[in-house]
């Protein structure tokens, strides 16, 4: 069985722990990913996933590399090996996937990237745990059964961490930060389409300021 060390966990693990909210989002227009991401960390989130959905992210996460160097930036909605192989090749500091198959556990074991795998039963919690793993991203969480699932795994799961994402905000972020086995939420509400379109970047940062509260850390 591979090791902590061998997939990436311990280097995952210091990402994930950055901050309460991880930002997922999905840029159309790659001009608006710099002043996002400067957005984001001068309301004190440090790390970001930018989601493979459009035809501009590959150019969104060169761009924030490139540019604002303080921010960590991932890829994810990797779906596929060759999408992992795109994360590495744009430098992606970690890759996330709305779930989980074989084939890309296994191209995750032969990848520099560290990748944060999605689950939502115990059946594909214990298939990481096979591969060594013990990081997860809970998705759809709250489709999937929300808090009240999560603590259900804890029990026969208790190495396991999740990363909830999926019907998660404001209003309900703090509900699954107050479980154990939760290391941060992933959400869209950071970065409102409305607020990019228009380069609302103080409601952003005033949002980010806020996530980081939600677990008593100052903005």
């Amino acid at each position: 069985m591979p090791t902590a060390a061998d997939t990436g966990q311990p280097t995952l693990e210091a990402i994930l722990r950055r901050g309460p909210v991880l930002p997922v989002v999905t840029i159309a227009d790659p001009a608006t990913a710099v002043p996002l991401a400067r957005a984001l960390l001068a309301g004190g989130i440090a790390v970001i996933e930018v989601t493979l959905r459009t035809a501009a992210a590959a150019e969104a996460i060169r761009r924030i590399r490139a540019e604002v160097p303080a921010m960590i930036v991932g890829a994810g909605t990797v779906l596929s090996p060759a999408q992992l192989d795109l994360a590495r090749e744009l430098g992606a500091a970690f890759a996330v996937s709305p779930g989980v198959t074989p084939g890309l556990l296994d191209a995750a074991a032969a990848s520099p990237v560290p990748l944060l795998p999605g689950i939502a039963t115990a059946s594909e919690a214990m298939l990481l745990l096979e591969r060594g793993l013990s990081l997860a991203k809970f998705f759809p969480a709250a489709a999937a059964g929300g808090p009240a699932l999560l603590r259900a795994l804890a029990g026969p799961f208790p190495e396991l961490r999740f990363c909830p994402t999926g019907g998660i905000d404001a209003g309900n972020a703090a509900a699954y930060l107050a479980l154990s086995n939760v290391i941060c939420v992933g959400g869209s509400w950071l970065a409102p389409a409305d607020a990019v379109a228009a380069g609302d970047w103080r409601r952003i940062e005033t949002l980010a300021r806020a996530a980081r509260a939600l677990r008593g850390e100052p903005g």
